[in-house]
């Protein structure tokens, strides 16, 4: 793996507590703590990013969803079932 040059600097402050726990992390995964945070935070904006919405789709796929979403609604017993429920958090 070809060594990566690393020239932006971050800096963040932690409490005693967070500093504790990401340096234990970074032991048991045998990295630097840089390496650990960076690869964690990297991991999760990552994950983030790909949690958007946006999709991109051809012409071809972009018109079959528009044919499906312009379907007349068809009964779905499951969902009928799942929305007569009351939600624990109002009981």
């Amino acid at each position: 793996m070809a060594s990566t040059i690393r020239s932006a600097r971050l800096g963040l402050r932690a409490t005693p507590q967070q500093e504790a726990v990401l340096r234990r992390a970074a032991e048991v995964a045998n990295k630097s703590m840089t390496d650990f945070i960076l690869d964690s935070a990297c991991q999760a904006a990552e994950q983030t990013l790909l949690d958007q919405r946006l999709f991109l789709v051809s012409g071809s796929q972009s018109q079959a969803l528009l044919e499906m979403l312009d379907r007349p609604a068809q009964d779905n017993p499951g969902l009928k079932d799942l929305f007569s429920r009351s939600v624990p958090w109002d009981k």
